[in-house]
């Protein structure tokens, strides 16, 4: 187990129900937010849950897509509604049965990337002891936003890993696919590109994707988990560590420096969609 993790008196700030019917945007804002008051020593080091029904997450190079329009409309048509986020990675799906998480520290000790992510890898193989074991970190060629530390079992991936910097703050942040086919996502995302690319060549290469290397935690496990079990099983996780639980969210002195980092990152989706 990482250390940082148990020796972290950590704040939650619990969105996974609050957050559902807002735009993603809000949680980017959000991130941004508190690596700014974590970074600044503002805010003790905080993990934070997010869902965000029907929504495709865009990377800078999906919107360089040379049909970017007819891909998003394909997103639209199915019941999604894209924007571009300002981490890395490519496309990925958000509804009611992913679980989003985000870790975010100060880098008072410098931390490389890949120490960052392994924070992550760390803190979901605490999560579930019983899989812990089965969880491997390395690219699952065929999935959509594929990367070194694609989270896996038998060689299917249940989680993407990114991470954001800024204003020596670290937002570490995951999607977990708990309920659902991943699968179906995955078809998904494998229509968007098919829309937005209409077989052209490009100079980035955009990952073909083959939908059966992705799942779910419900069909990986044969368990009925749900999002809201996960979201509560991170609760009791936070409680053994520190034997109390520093349940804050957004103060009333924090949501200025929020408003001004979502309307930030809603001008700047506004003017990617634009072109």
């Amino acid at each position: 187990m990482n250390e940082r993790l148990q020796q972290t008196t950590w704040r939650f700030v619990d969105q996974s129900i609050s957050a559902n019917q807002r735009s993603p945007l809000e949680s980017f804002a959000m991130d941004d937010t508190l690596c700014h008051l974590v970074g600044q020593e503002m805010s003790n080091a905080t993990i934070r849950t997010w869902v965000h029904e029907g929504s495709v997450v865009l990377g800078i190079q999906d919107h360089r897509l040379p049909h970017i329009d007819q891909g998003m409309a394909q997103l639209r048509a199915n019941g999604y509604e894209p924007i571009v986020r300002n981490s890395g990675g490519l496309a990925v799906v958000l509804d009611a049965g992913v679980l989003n998480i985000s870790i975010v520290r100060d880098e008072t000790t410098p931390l490389s990337i890949n120490a960052a992510f392994d924070v992550m890898v760390d803190f979901i193989r605490a999560l579930f002891p019983q899989i812990a074991h089965k969880i491997e970190a390395y690219e699952i060629v065929g999935s959509y936003c594929p990367g070194s530390y694609d989270l896996s079992i038998d060689g299917k991936k249940f989680a993407g890993i990114s991470q954001r910097r800024m204003k020596n703050g670290i937002a570490v942040q995951i999607y977990l696919c708990v309920e659902g086919s991943g699968s179906k996502r995955a078809e998904l995302i494998r229509e968007f590109y098919a829309a937005g690319l209409q077989g052209e060549e490009t100079k980035f290469h955009y990952p073909i994707i083959t939908p059966h290397v992705m799942a779910s935690l419900q069909e990986l496990t044969g368990e009925l988990i749900t999002v809201q079990e996960v979201n509560e099983r991170i609760r009791q996780l936070l409680k053994a560590w520190n034997g109390m639980l520093v349940e804050l969210p957004l103060q009333e002195n924090e949501h200025e420096l929020y408003t001004y980092y979502l309307q930030r990152i809603i001008k700047r989706n506004e003017s990617m969609l634009k072109k």
